[in-house]
């Protein structure tokens, strides 16, 4: 077994026991507390098993395997305890989601058995995560590469989201929720449907009727009809779809790590929307939190406190410099309108640099041509 097995149990005798008994069959290591045991997760995962023994000082196993599951999701849980009281395996059940209570003393073969089966489930979880950042990924990215050619302005947009979103979930030492980032960045394939010309009005902050208005705040409704077709991505959908629409966080915890995966995700978005808004309108970053803390409805103060605190580069300042179609590179800024030989607009200043950008610019490069070089911004 390549898996390595973490046991945290108060008593140093049973921890001995357990790596004599084991140390030829299972990768084991050990810990005689709670904390040390969330050290050893920290700083010497990730582990595959996190087997606890129920009553410890201090914190028990089930709330030990609480703050496992938050830390580490994908990681299987179980007790072993000489307490096997009713109440005990209740609250392990309900508060840390445990695959299976056994039961001190526990014969080797059957506790080796339970292992097998603790390795066996999470290489299931594991290879699901595999497959979908693998197949689902690939899936989306093809979306955002259509996109990426039909509005170059909403690829870019959805890339600052996407960055914004999982910056700021980190910040929170919220745990990894692969459906918060895939859904920043798939927020604007709704605009592959709209007429150019609304487009054209958004990218360029111009008004809009407001047919043109209702229209454009359709794209969040079309980009979820299009993911909920795609297996397993129902709370991408949901997540998606509100984000224009109204919210309410009254009644949610104060921990936002406490809240189910679309009302976090629709929170995280939805701030993500409304600061890129406001720095997109000249805004600086201390402003924009400061104008977010007025909003209605109020957004959790730890959510504006972290996203004040983010590294940024809207407070550094770049570097301008003069470059060529080949020396582009993603995440760079026009700092002018880049033009065709003959004077024609091809991309507005301020759009960012994309992959799916730079392949398109290489083609018209050698077809009209492109007048070069041009001023770019590249981020410190």
């Amino acid at each position: 077994m390549s898996e390595s097995v973490l046991f945290v149990d108060d008593e140093r005798s049973v921890l001995d026991g357990l790596q004599r008994t084991l140390r030829n069959r299972v990768r084991i290591q050990t810990a005689s507390s709670a904390a040390e045991g969330l050290t050893l997760l920290r700083d010497a995962g990730p582990f595959a098993l996190v087997v606890s023994d129920m009553r410890m000082p201090g914190t028990n196993g089930a709330q030990f395997l609480s703050q496992v599951r938050r830390l580490a999701p994908d990681t299987v849980r179980m007790i072993l305890s000489g307490h096997a009281d009713l109440q005990s395996a209740i609250a392990s059940v309900n508060e840390s989601h445990i695959y299976r209570f056994l039961c001190k003393p526990c014969p080797t073969e059957q506790l080796v058995a339970a292992i097998e089966d603790g390795l066996k489930q999470y290489r299931l979880v594991t290879a699901e995560k595999v497959l979908l950042e693998q197949t689902l990924s690939g899936s989306i990215k093809m979306l955002i590469e259509i996109l990426g050619m039909l509005s170059p302005a909403a690829a870019s947009r959805a890339a600052r989201l996407q960055r914004c979103v999982v910056d700021l979930a980190a910040a929170l030492a919220l745990p990894e929720r692969w459906q918060w980032g895939l859904g920043a960045c798939v927020s604007q394939i709704g605009c592959m449907m709209l007429p150019t010309e609304i487009l054209t009005k958004v990218e360029s902050a111009q008004a809009l009727s407001d047919e043109e208005r209702r229209l454009y705040e359709s794209h969040p409704t079309i980009a979820g009809r299009l993911l909920s077709a795609i297996p397993r991505l129902d709370d991408v959908a949901a997540i998606v779809t509100a984000q224009f629409g109204p919210v309410s966080f009254a009644g949610k915890p104060q921990d936002i790590a406490q809240w189910d995966i679309r009302s976090a995700g629709q929170l995280l978005l939805r701030v993500a929307i409304e600061l890129d808004r406001l720095l997109a309108r000249g805004s600086t970053r201390l402003a924009a939190v400061e104008t977010l803390k007025t909003m209605k409805p109020g957004f959790p103060p730890a959510l504006l406190t972290a996203l004040r605190d983010l590294k940024a580069t809207d407070g550094a300042m770049p570097t301008v410099r003069e470059l060529t179609i080949r020396e582009l590179a993603p995440g760079m800024i026009l700092e002018q309108d880049l033009v065709s030989l003959k004077g024609i607009r091809l991309v507005p200043a301020g759009q960012e640099i994309t992959r799916t950008l730079m392949i398109k610019l290489a083609s018209v490069a050698e077809g009209v041509g492109v007048a070069e070089p041009f001023r770019v911004r590249v981020p410190t």
